[in-house]
């Protein structure tokens, strides 16, 4: 089991990776193309919204054609686009080719899930997906602080150079030990008709959407600090790409850390308490940093401090609200999982878009965007699940009724 976990986690692990580890090069980015701010930013925007549009393709394809075809095929795309940003002339042929990269990306995202799900199911499917997580977690922790070493040995092409060399290695890796997991038999032609049925009962179901909003913006957050805060630390504090990069491993050690405790907590006060806690928390928290700003009690150590606690709070929202929100959906998960994962995608990259507008690359802008989204997931949590009521998808549909049309 331990094997095709290290595996599994580590293809999971490559469309974070690609994220986390080149974000100490954006202000240089920015510098040897002649970009400005949110021209730069759209190469972390492009990534995003490929990845969100093409989690709905790539399942239904793999129930088609077996689950190793599409990561082949997903895994190659990620290769080409990472040697085109490498080569990148200017910013608009970087954000293309990062686009590119999200859409081979996407199919790490998904597959290494069916193949789980194929391979066991019940407990020692859960134990395995937790081993996988595991694997998984070490990206947002080591990956910056890859980036940052390789930017002070080299440019930041190099970076896309070692990201298309890791997919390569992947590619070899999936062909040698990953065996195919789903059997010839079990593949079924994928029928349209019936999987936007599937995708219009989810659309329709508001305790469904609530919970990928509270999700989602809970997630919005984290984007936000994706996209600004190397240019807050590094360009307006003065930090090197080293002490950021250790800023925000911490952070991600906060979000994983926090995560773990979502299961006793469950178990004491049950799934809907849980979330609601850790919105309430989050949104007090990010509020209260966006007072500590505008009273001018501001700065690195209070920004950094709040924010530690905040993403802490997301890292107990996000697998809760997540977890409630397929409960009812058992029949469909699939379907359901990927449209979770579009709207987090989408909510995501539209938030940073619109705080990209201001065109602001203060401490200031940041936090106060992310404490937009800390009081929109509590209006989301009041207004959408204040009747703490359970999905309107008749229970027989739950267990049976909707086609199978994910993977």
């Amino acid at each position: 089991m331990f094997r095709y976990a290290l595996i599994l986690g580590l293809l999971s692990g490559i469309g974070p990776f690609t994220i986390d580890m080149y974000l100490p090069a954006l202000p240089a980015i920015a510098a040897g193309l002649s970009a400005d701010v949110a021209s730069v930013q759209m190469s972390l925007l492009a990534f995003f919204l490929a990845v969100g549009i093409c989690q709905l393709f790539y399942g239904p394809v793999a129930d088609m054609a077996g689950r190793k075809p599409p990561l082949y095929f997903g895994l190659a795309i990620f290769v080409l686009g990472s040697i085109g940003c490498a080569l990148a002339p200017d910013i608009g042929t970087l954000v293309a080719f990062r686009a590119v990269q999200g859409i081979g990306a996407c199919a790490c995202m998904v597959i290494p899930r069916a193949v789980v799900r194929d391979l066991h199911s019940g407990a020692e499917a859960a134990k395995l997906m937790s081993l996988l997580m595991l694997v998984f977690s070490v990206s947002p922790v080591f990956a910056p602080l890859v980036g940052s070493a390789v930017i002070q040995f080299s440019d930041w092409r190099a970076i896309f150079w070692i990201i298309a060399g890791g997919g390569a290695m992947a590619i070899v890796l999936s062909a040698v030990a990953l065996p195919e997991s789903m059997p010839r038999a079990a593949r079924h032609p994928v029928r349209i008709a019936p999987v936007l049925r599937a995708y219009g009962t989810l659309l329709r179901d508001r305790n469904f959407i609530g919970l990928c909003l509270i999700g989602a913006l809970g997630i919005s957050s984290f984007f936000i600090y994706l996209a600004h805060s190397s240019f807050v630390i590094i360009q307006g504090y003065g930090l090197t790409p080293t002490a950021y990069s250790l800023i925000f491993g911490v952070n991600a050690v906060a979000f994983i850390g926090s995560a773990q405790l979502t299961s006793p907590l469950i178990h004491r006060l049950g799934l809907r308490r849980v979330i609601r806690l850790g919105v309430t928390g989050y949104a007090a928290t990010v509020l209260a940093l966006l007072a500590a700003f505008a009273l001018g009690w501001g700065g690195l150590v209070t920004m950094s401090g709040f924010l530690l606690l905040a993403f802490g709070w997301v890292g107990i929202i996000l697998p809760t609200s997540t977890v409630l929100a397929l409960e009812d959906h058992g029949a469909r998960a699939g379907t359901a999982s990927a449209l979770l994962g579009s709207i987090h995608m989408f909510t995501g990259t539209g938030v940073v878009a619109l705080l990209g507008l201001a065109a602001s690359e203060t401490a200031f802008a940041m936090v106060a965007g992310i404490a937009c989204c800390g009081l929109a997931a509590l209006l989301a949590e009041r207004l959408l699940l204040a009747a703490g009521g359970r999905s309107p998808v008749p229970a027989a549909e739950q267990a049976a009724g909707a086609p199978k049309a994910e993977s």
